[in-house]
């Protein structure tokens, strides 16, 4: 369980965590600012909260050794995360080319992509793992692909196909991860409803890629479709990809994207959940344009700042409660016409 963080303190938690947003000037004791710490590693933050300390320098840092040696410690950690990122970067454009020379259709998504384009200090964003999208059909080749750049298949594979996520483990290193999708939906209780693929990617972009509207897509379904809000960096990822959008333009298109995919409800409640958070008009403007049915009007009592602050916490039991039950709406919510 994560150190308890009072109203004051998620607010600071926040600042922290919004990678545009000044540096925090408060005089924090070294408990505090220890909880804080704790908080924002859970929570997937930690990388912004450290450059900002950063940038503030460490003569404004509570005079207390141990938690100089925390500081130490994490920034090491972070350091190594980094390189870790990089070498994962590698990986994903080895197997990209190897994708390229066989004549298969793929793009990577999420991590890398994010942080390119949506953050302004790349560093804010590390990841964990290269998620790399294919047509369904092309599935098999693609894993003969990895294979064959040094991958082994970690999954089982009947579930594999079920699921429409394979999970490749390289083969000198096991702590280097690729993950092919032929849906970033992986639920196949939720995929009736809402369905997220290389051809629905394509038809969002246009004749561009990775464009603001299409990597706001993705985040809203990284953040409630597979991960059910279980950390701080799924709505970062949202906040910035709001801020990205930029014109009238864009933001239509994100609209038609989640009538298209079906996650108008997932649009709604992320975009909601994250304007409350930090307080970003923007992602508050674009949820209420989206006709509040009853499942959405439902899921937004469930889905609110605490139960994402407390995910962790000693409120934790709640938050998942809710969580759980947010999961439930989505699998009972209308299918979409041509996915029933």
């Amino acid at each position: 369980m994560l150190p308890f963080l009072n109203s004051a303190e998620e607010r600071l938690l926040l600042r922290f965590a919004d990678p545009e947003a000044a540096a925090v000037e408060d005089n924090l004791s070294a408990k505090a600012l220890s909880a804080l710490l704790d908080n924002a590693e859970f929570h997937g933050i930690l990388p912004i909260m450290l450059r900002k300390l950063q940038e503030r320098g460490d003569a404004h840092l509570p005079p207390d050794a141990s938690l100089r040696e925390k500081l130490d410690d994490l920034r090491q950690k972070a350091t190594m995360a980094t390189g870790q990122s990089m070498l994962l970067q590698y990986h994903g454009d080895r197997i990209m080319k190897g994708m390229a020379t066989q004549g298969i259709p793929a793009r990577i998504v999420k991590g890398p992509i994010f942080a390119r384009k949506l953050y302004r200090n790349v560093s804010d964003r590390p990841f964990t793992d290269i998620d790399i999208l294919v047509e369904p059909v092309n599935l098999a080749r693609a894993n003969q692909v990895i294979a064959a750049c040094g991958f082994e298949l970690g999954s089982n594979e009947a579930e594999s196909y079920r699921l429409q996520e394979f999970k490749w483990l390289e083969k000198e290193n096991s702590s280097l991860l690729v993950e092919l999708h032929g849906d970033l939906v992986h639920d196949t209780g939720m995929r009736r409803r809402l369905s997220l693929g290389f051809r629905e990617l394509g038809i969002i972009d246009g004749e561009a890629t990775d464009t603001p509207a299409a990597l706001l897509t993705i985040a809203i379904v990284h953040a409630a479709g597979g991960h059910k809000f279980h950390r701080l960096q799924l709505c970062v990822d949202v906040l910035q990809g709001v801020r990205a959008l930029q014109s009238p333009e864009a933001e239509s298109r994100l609209l038609e994207a989640a009538h298209m995919t079906g996650i108008e409800l997932e649009l709604a409640i992320v975009l909601n959940v994250t304007g409350e958070l930090f307080g970003e008009s923007g992602a508050l403007e674009l949820a209420r344009r989206i006709k509040p049915g009853l499942s959405i009007r439902l899921a937004k009592r469930l889905i609110t700042t605490n139960t994402l602050l407390r995910v962790n916490s000693r409120d934790k039991i709640g938050s998942r409660l809710r969580r759980d039950a947010f999961r439930w709406i989505q699998r009972l919510a209308k299918a979409r016409p041509s996915a029933a």
